[in-house]
């Protein structure tokens, strides 16, 4: 029977959820306000919050600087390219791990972890020589390769998890029916992991979308992504806040709408298994 929760208690931790949901949302909020605002009431002091004068010229300004619409389709190619990359090489390898281990697959998902800790400057030298040699520089597959591997620790991690949660009696079941090795994974494992994969391919897709560091370093203009796009809005000639938040807000608008319309699977996707 669930514990009876006094109507004081729920309604406190109501207003603290969400003064916790304003209080993280209100640099986004800030964001949105200032992108419809002047240059001159953007830097005013004291701040204003509400535009006193309400002008779309910030979007203009900003698409006839840079071309918007070539960053946002090469965001889209290199953040879905790397997490579906991922998916690929990823199934498999959490399939092994969590259904045929060894003694040493504990200490392989460790180090797979132990490499996401490691600061991104730390390989910027020798991955940048490689990329220089092999002609990956500015160019949207080097940049789905890189953004493959630094998310392919956490792709392998969640869906090790998920995996663990579906009983291997049912695999097993699937091997007596005469299932090969590649039907096992695409007829019975996959569907019945839907909604973690989900979860997982959103998340990385969200990852990948707001990486900036290896964007900006591993590309010029030709395959700059929308990171590369609000970048070039500071300048040694000083912040344009109200463009710099016109650009940043034409970056954010699609994955915020992709993770709004998508919450609830990534809910379920995330909290697959915790509740047994």
């Amino acid at each position: 029977m669930a514990r009876r929760v006094p109507v004081q208690t729920r309604i406190g931790f109501t207003i603290l959820a969400w003064a916790i949901a304003l209080l993280l949302f209100s640099p986004i909020l800030w964001t949105i306000v200032t992108a419809f605002k002047t240059e001159a009431e953007a830097i005013a002091s004291p701040p204003t919050f509400l535009p006193q004068t309400f002008t779309l010229e910030n979007f203009g300004a900003v698409q006839d600087r840079s071309d918007y619409i070539k960053h946002a389709t090469n965001s889209i190619i290199v953040s879905f390219g790397s997490t579906l990359l991922g998916l690929l090489i990823a199934i498999p390898a959490a399939w092994s791990m969590a259904f045929a281990p060894t003694k040493r697959t504990k200490d392989i998902l460790m180090w797979m972890l132990s490499t996401k800790m490691m600061p991104a400057v730390g390989v910027l030298i020798p991955i940048y020589l490689i990329f220089r040699d092999l002609r990956l520089l500015d160019t949207l597959h080097g940049l789905t390769l890189i953004m493959t591997l630094i998310n392919l620790p956490i792709i392998i991690w969640m869906l090790y998890t998920y995996f663990k949660e579906i009983p291997v009696d049912i695999l097993e079941a699937a091997r007596m029916d005469g299932a090969e090795l590649w039907n096992e994974i695409t007829h019975v494992l996959v569907p019945m992991a839907v909604p973690g994969i989900a979860s997982t391919l959103l998340l990385n897709v969200i990852l990948a979308w707001n990486e900036a560091f290896w964007t900006i370093t591993l590309t010029s203009g030709r395959s700059g992504t929308l990171t590369a796009f609000i970048s070039s809005f500071s300048s040694p000639q000083g912040l344009f806040l109200a463009k710099l938040s016109a650009a940043s807000l034409l970056a954010i608008a699609p994955i915020l709408l992709l993770g709004w319309f998508s919450q609830k699977q990534l809910v379920r996707g995330l909290t697959f298994g915790a509740v047994k």
